[in-house]
């Protein structure tokens, strides 16, 4: 297997993980993954761009089977997926020299138990030249991990960016092909690990603005050959206002919850606005299907029962989800019946510190099974969403 030309003496050298179907043991993979690696030959010097997940080594070093030396090793993130093989590449090549951020030294030599001599720190904006290829550093902390960066191949305007603009997508092109396809899925991926360090991604993506940029090439999914199709989509899931959308992640345990939120959806939907429902029991939702309805709404609903005077955990579990998430929205608000007593409410809402932008709007709790009073109260909680995004201008 020979190493993938990209352009003139760069190559792709990463694994397809076709069959994944779990990250980090929570996000799902419903169209795998790959663990995207780089190999560039300059007239001097080689470097190897990042490696690949341990379990995948044996493609790597398939793809390195006929490079006798490599001189640098650049190292953009320290999670695994990216530098599990980083040990067995020093192993086999013990002249590299692995180039990353201050902050990453420590974050690799923790993880993988590397000597410290190994390691070369980069300030911010430095190179490094191959010869004839030049290698610009550019610092990307907390993009999504402390010691993150990007690096630029100046003579080949290539952009390497580690995490940020990536997808979960196994495929046989290197290339995007199929924008609606990719699209969807980098969404996915914002959603799912982007879109909480979406204020430090405006500072970064304003570093790159200036570069002359033919390729973006992330470590995960296929390459982007028209960079304004990612950079664009960026720009509106980090800029643009929220929708007017409803998001309802809930959960019913005997029917009650479930007739509120369906009363609920009906007067959000005869208000022209858009809801979306997501059924927290076990099996059921894709959380990440969750995440990537969590880009765009201004407002979002709890639904749940009382469970032992709190929320139902799955709902708990989902709420910690949003709260971790960051999504921009506006409002907030929860709904949900109980038997005879509840603190569900209060700890919902204590749930949810990262939404400090979020108005909490009135909950609507009912003992049993809603009355009529109740159905009055939730016509009333849907009219204030929609007058609250249409005094936002989301409507």
């Amino acid at each position: 297997m020979d190493p993938i030309s990209v352009k003139p003496n760069v190559f792709y050298v990463g694994a397809v993980d076709w069959d994944r179907r779990l990250f980090d043991n929570l996000v799902p993979l419903p169209d795998g993954t790959s663990y995207n690696a780089f190999l560039i030959k300059g007239s001097e010097k080689t470097a190897l761009v990042d490696t690949v997940d341990f379990h995948m080594s044996e493609v790597l070093f398939e793809y390195l089977k006929d490079v006798d030396r490599i001189d640098y090793v650049i190292a953009h993130h320290g999670e695994q997926d990216h530098s599990g093989t980083l040990p067995k590449v020093l192993e086999r090549y013990p002249e590299a020299k692995v180039y990353l951020t201050p902050k990453a030294k420590g974050i690799f030599m923790d993880l993988l138990h590397l000597p410290e001599e190994k390691f070369v720190t980069v300030q911010d904006g430095e190179t490094l030249s191959l010869g004839d290829k030049t290698i610009q550093f550019i610092h990307a902390p907390w993009v999504h991990w402390p010691e993150t960066m990007f690096t630029y191949l100046q003579e080949d305007k290539i952009l390497f960016t580690a995490d940020c603009f990536g997808s979960h997508l196994a495929s046989s092109e290197l290339y995007v092909e199929d924008e609606c396809q990719v699209y969807e899925a980098a969404k996915r991926y914002f959603a799912e690990i982007m879109m909480p360090f979406s204020g430090v991604i405006k500072r970064n993506m304003k570093k790159i603005e200036n570069l002359n940029i033919e390729i973006i090439a992330p470590d995960h999914g296929p390459f982007y050959p028209r960079p304004e199709f990612i950079l664009d989509a960026y720009r509106h899931w980090i800029y643009d206002e929220p929708k007017n959308e409803v998001v309802i992640p809930y959960i019913s345990m005997h029917g009650s919850t479930k007739m509120m939120v369906d009363y609920l959806t009906a007067a959000l939907m005869a208000r022209g606005v858009t809801v979306k429902l997501f059924n927290l029991s076990d099996g059921v939702v894709d959380i990440g299907k969750l995440a990537m309805a969590l880009v765009d709404p201004a407002t979002v609903v709890v639904g749940t029962p009382t469970f032992l005077t709190g929320p139902h955990p799955n709902v708990a579990y989902g709420t910690f989800l949003i709260n971790a998430l960051r999504p921009k929205v506006r409002f907030f608000s929860v709904i949900g019946s109980y038997g005879w007593g509840t603190k569900a409410v209060d700890v919902i809402t204590g749930m949810v510190p990262n939404l400090n932008k979020a108005e909490i709007l009135d909950p609507v709790l009912c003992k049993g099974l809603p009355r009529e009073e109740d159905l009055k109260a939730l016509e009333a909680l849907a009219e204030t969403i929609y007058q609250k995004h249409k005094e936002n201008g989301f409507v």
